[in-house]
């Protein structure tokens, strides 16, 4: 589970009716004009900026790339109706992590909860009294008691942050677009592989100098409300298919709602891409490539953020001598 609540920081948020109680507002039509002008940027040189179902071939290998996301939403019903066949049919799904990659892992947090804790120090400790009020405000919102969370690593409470107080606990268990996927191949036997390690993502975070780890959890320290409206930009960047724009979105808006300076928030956000997304997508690429000689029809499913961009899979799979087609989602 923490490994998917994490991802999503790389995907485009959490669903409208999978947070009952949340009532947020899509943000795109608020942007000012400097914002306007920074995103059509942005989307102008990304390459692959929109699409949430391609297909990569090459010499008669296929790999059909998914972009998820790992939370659940009632309108996923029809994508995976629509993917059924393609997972059924597949030799090979490959996933951020599997069931039983999660299973390990969460085992893993019960024998040594010290993953997640500082060894040294504590939050009230690194923080002003008034960061610290401010911060189990939050905490307290989102029903996390301070006192328990005064030892988590920064890195982890700006996880914690990041869920809008309205959501509910009931909510994030369910199974997103990877895990109905998942689902299907299991029931139809077909072979599960995961794209990296489990600990790959732990050190992105966990390897952040401490002062980085301390800015990115301010960061996350918006108002509810805020909160609620982030996810709901996301979401529908997300179901419009347009991964790139739901990542540049995500960019702007942490620099317009931040409470640290702009630029610190920008700072956040540019380690957060190179960590969670360039690093990890480069990385990918070759277990992509040995997936595709190994089997004749390949299908990845990862977060959608993933997907877009100059950095993004689907155009390191171009420079690999792939043609891409989209289709639909």
């Amino acid at each position: 589970m923490l490994i998917r609540l994490i991802s999503f920081l790389c995907l485009v948020g959490l669903s409208q009716p999978a947070f009952a109680a949340c009532a947020g507002t899509d943000l795109r039509a608020t942007l000012t004009s400097a914002e306007q002008s920074r995103l059509d940027t942005i989307l102008t040189d990304a390459p692959f900026a929109e699409g949430n179902h391609w297909r990569a071939t090459r010499d008669g290998r296929t790999i059909h790339l998914i972009g998820t996301m790992h939370l659940p939403d009632p309108r996923l019903d029809a994508p995976v109706n629509r993917l059924q066949g393609l997972i059924e049919s597949a030799d090979i799904l490959l996933l951020e992590m599997t069931d039983e990659d999660e299973a390990a892992l969460q085992s893993r947090l019960v024998s040594d909860p010290a993953l997640l804790m500082l060894p040294d120090t504590t939050l009230p400790e690194l923080l002003s009294e008034d960061q610290w009020s401010a911060m189990s405000d939050a905490l307290q919102a989102r029903g996390m008691p301070p006192f328990m969370a005064a030892r988590f690593q920064p890195w982890y409470v700006s996880m914690l942050l990041a869920m809008p107080p309205c959501a509910s606990l009931t909510d994030l268990t369910a199974g997103g677009l990877d895990a109905r996927l998942e689902d299907i191949a299991k029931q139809a036997d077909v072979p599960r592989a995961a794209l990296e390690d489990v600990e790959t993502i732990f050190a992105a975070f966990a390897d952040q100098p401490r002062d980085v780890q301390i800015d990115m959890m301010l960061s996350a320290l918006v108002e509810p409300e805020v909160s609620e409206d982030l996810f709901a930009t996301l979401l529908a960047s997300y179901f419009d298919e347009a991964p790139a724009e739901g990542w540049a979105m995500s960019t702007l808006l942490a620099e317009r709602f931040s409470p640290i300076p702009a630029d610190k928030a920008a700072a956040i956000f540019a380690t957060l891409e190179h960590q969670l997304l360039i690093k990890r997508n480069r990385a990918w690429i070759p277990v992509l490539l040995d997936a595709s000689e190994q089997h004749t029809v390949v299908v990845a499913a990862f977060g959608a953020a993933h997907l877009p961009g100059r950095d993004g899979v689907l155009n390191l799979l171009q420079a690999e001598g792939f043609t891409l087609d989209r289709l639909p989602f």
